[in-house]
């Protein structure tokens, strides 16, 4: 039994000695080494812009002139015209149509829209009997045409006197009285000359002024071509720096008849623009600087005092020679209390009537005048740029009364 035991210990022990030796031989044995990594060669880089694909060659080159294209010999390319930059002409002088007679040849015009006053009184006064409701009718019709009370007043005081004295009237009688009459309160003995020439220098000096919408600047423009149409050389002085477009307007008017236009900035001082328009007439040597100036509302004060201050830089170089105040004749009595505010801020020597080819009364010629005591010198007849004629009594009363 012992031996059997014995057996079996033997056995065991050499059976964990073959176990520990088997165990140290597989911990002894190497690990396989890590694979290797594979070379890898880099593509070749693209080319950037504005790198050769190679390097240059010298070799010959050919033109496209001399390379053979199929069909036919070579085509010779013809490079595109160099367009030459358009060259601005400048604009064509006008000549405006003499202004002696222009009245006379715009009559027709005038007499379209004055008849009714002449025909009405001739009308009137060729009634058998001049009774008094008669009378009051003629009142009414002078009235109507804004002769105004007090002219109206003397032109049928003077009327009545002549009818009495003449007896019989006849149509050539009647239309000779009024005639007569009519001049007297327009007035014949008045000089109604633009001053535009100064004895002891050059240039003469105009201001022109006004309220919005009665056509001032376009008076200003047409103007000028009164003037150069009798041989006088005109600077143009844009002081109306508060209305848009207003000095580009004057521009264009002086430009058609060779007339220089001085202006400013858009919103400057108007002062500084007639000031300067003054000196530039004087050193060029023309004869005449009209001055245009801003239309403002006569119920502005503040306005009004710079219109005043306008005056008075432009006499730090010389006397103004002429004041001349725009009125639009279909304004009627309202025109009046704007003639009388601008009389108060500027000494106005004179009158331009424009639209008096419309709807105007013909009597604000008279009323005008005795409302201010300064004569009408020019009249606007029509759209036309000469259409501004100096104002002719005869002709005008012609007009007023037709044939």
């Amino acid at each position: 039994m012992e031996t059997v035991i014995l057996a079996v210990v033997i056995a065991v022990v050499v059976l964990v000695a073959l176990g520990g030796l088997v165990v140290g031989s597989r911990r002894r044995k190497p690990l396989p080494a890590p694979p290797k990594t594979p070379d890898i060669t880099a593509p070749p880089a693209e080319p950037h812009v504005g790198d050769e694909a190679e390097t240059p060659r010298d070799e010959p080159r050919r033109t496209i002139e001399e390379v053979d294209l199929p069909g036919g010999p070579a085509v010779a390319v013809e490079e595109p015209p160099v367009e030459e930059a358009p060259v601005e002409e400048a604009p064509a002088i006008e000549i405006p149509e003499p202004t002696a007679g222009r009245l006379v040849r715009l009559r027709a015009r005038l007499s379209r829209s004055q008849n009714a006053l002449g025909k009405g009184l001739l009308t009137l006064l060729s009634r058998e009997h001049l009774d008094e409701e008669t009378w009051e009718e003629i009142e009414d019709t002078l009235l109507t045409a804004d002769v105004g009370v007090q002219p109206t007043q003397e032109l049928v005081e003077g009327l009545r006197e002549r009818v009495k004295v003449l007896g019989t009237r006849t149509p050539e009688e009647l239309r000779g009285l009024l005639r007569e009459e009519l001049l007297k309160l327009v007035g014949t003995d008045v000089d109604r000359t633009v001053k535009t020439e100064p004895e002891d220098r050059k240039p003469g000096i105009v201001m022109v002024v006004g309220v919005n919408g009665t056509g001032k600047t376009t008076t200003t423009g047409k103007l000028a071509r009164v003037l150069v149409a009798d041989g006088r050389t005109v600077v143009l002085g844009a002081a109306d720096t508060f209305r848009a477009a207003a000095a580009d307007q004057l521009q264009t008017w002086g430009e058609r008849v060779g007339a220089y236009t001085v202006r400013g900035p858009e919103a400057g001082d108007p002062a500084s623009v007639a000031f300067d328009a003054v000196k530039e007439g004087k050193e060029m040597g023309v004869d005449v600087v009209l001055i245009d100036t801003a239309g403002r509302l006569h119920t502005k004060t503040g306005l009004m005092d710079e219109l005043g201050k306008v005056k008075r830089v432009v006499e730090k170089h010389a006397p103004l020679d002429e004041v001349l105040l725009v009125l639009d004749a279909t304004t009627g009595q309202n025109g009046l209390v704007q003639a009388r505010v601008f009389a108060e801020v500027v000494d106005i020597t004179g009158i331009v009537l424009t639209k008096l080819d419309g709807t105007a009364k013909g009597g604000i010629v008279v009323a005008v005048q005795r409302e201010l005591g300064v004569p009408v010198k020019l009249v606007g007849l029509g759209e036309g740029a000469d259409d501004l004629a100096p104002f002719e009594p005869e002709a005008f009363v012609d007009a007023l009364i037709g044939d």
